[in-house]
């Protein structure tokens, strides 16, 4: 059989107060001493330099309920999932789009180019076939001169 002593911590017994006003709230009606007097140091036993921004906030996980800390859990763990998934979806697309306009555009760029330059050359030899037609105005054309001589 268990037996039960109650110790009186010396502490205590020492520093009984005596009941005046100003002390009122030091002693109750039943003569039961409490220690209200705290004991505020400078000096802590937390070393707060030492901790890094994540040993604080892992710390607070304490103060929720597990059921808000699974709640929190799941809406980050989906929130991320779905931010994977999103980059990955426009990372594939984005190679996809670039791809193809490599292979389509580029031979197409060059193509239009070439067709430009030809246009061009065109302009100038019908511009300097005006130009001999102004200088010489009674002359024939050159194929028929050389269907002449033939």
């Amino acid at each position: 059989m268990v037996k039960l002593e109650e110790f009186e911590d010396e502490h205590f017994n020492k520093e009984k107060p005596t009941s005046t006003k100003n002390d009122a709230l030091l002693v109750s009606d039943d003569e039961d001493y409490s220690d209200t007097e705290s004991e505020v140091s400078n000096d802590s036993d937390v070393e707060v330099e030492g901790e890094s921004l994540f040993d604080r906030v892992s710390a607070l996980k304490d103060m929720l309920p597990p059921s808000t800390r699974r709640t929190v859990s799941s809406s980050v763990s989906s929130l991320t999932s779905f931010t994977k998934a999103g980059l990955s979806f426009s990372g594939k697309a984005l190679w996809i789009i670039s791809t193809s306009a490599f292979l389509i555009g580029v031979p197409w760029a060059l193509a239009y180019a070439e067709e430009e330059q030809y246009i061009q050359m065109e302009r100038e030899q019908g511009m300097i076939r005006g130009a001999n037609e102004m200088l010489t105005p009674g002359a024939e054309p050159e194929k028929k001169e050389a269907e002449a001589i033939l």
